[in-house]
């Protein structure tokens, strides 16, 4: 799934109108399993001059990039940060926690080869699911269509939920990115 619908899910979810220290949290948690993959390829990509086809292709999949994964995609790391967050009373903690696990549970069913070891450390198996967010001969093609749907809907329903126009501007800045790629796509 793409960080703009991973965002989306988790402010829906987490998110409360004027409360800034919850919605920061839900943010974050529905962008921190992705920001070592930004990180790394901008730096590879950007800074390395690295091809495209040689960051995704070979370095994703390299150990050094899933040692990585692993941590900040593990569903142990993330339910004790919603743990912790619930026994010390700390809402934006929660959101924090909470936001993160939906992120790798509505990943977990969309990656295939490219899929991260969620239930680390416990173990390293990967679940390759048969369906891919982005792999169009896995039905990547069909799943982004129904994903900027969702994005559509998410952000209906939070520019209902939060009035101020910062919190409007912040909920389109979120969900535009996703729909205009898939209606980018669909022109081409």
């Amino acid at each position: 799934m793409n960080t703009p619908t991973h965002l989306l899910i988790a402010v829906t979810a987490f998110g409360k109108p004027a409360e800034f220290r919850i919605n920061t949290g839900a943010i974050l948690g529905g962008l921190l399993p992705d920001l070592s993959l930004y990180a790394m390829a901008g730096y590879s990509l950007f800074i390395l001059g690295n091809s495209g086809d040689h960051v995704f292709g070979t370095q994703y999949f390299s150990e050094e990039w899933q040692n990585v994964f692993r941590i900040d995609n593990s569903l142990f790391l993330w339910g004790g940060l919603l743990a912790a967050g619930m026994m010390l009373a700390r809402p934006w903690l929660s959101a924090l926690g909470g936001s993160g696990i939906l992120h790798i549970v509505t990943d977990l069913p969309l990656h295939n080869d490219d899929a991260r070891q969620h239930f680390w450390p416990a173990t390293d198996w990967v679940f390759e699911s048969p369906i891919s967010y982005w792999d169009s001969s896995r039905y990547g093609n069909i799943v982004s269509v129904v994903e900027a749907g969702l994005c559509l809907v998410l952000m209906i329903v939070l520019v209902r939920r939060f009035r101020s126009i910062p919190g409007r501007a912040l909920v389109l800045l979120c969900g535009a990115p996703q729909i205009a790629l898939v209606v980018a796509f669909a022109i081409r």
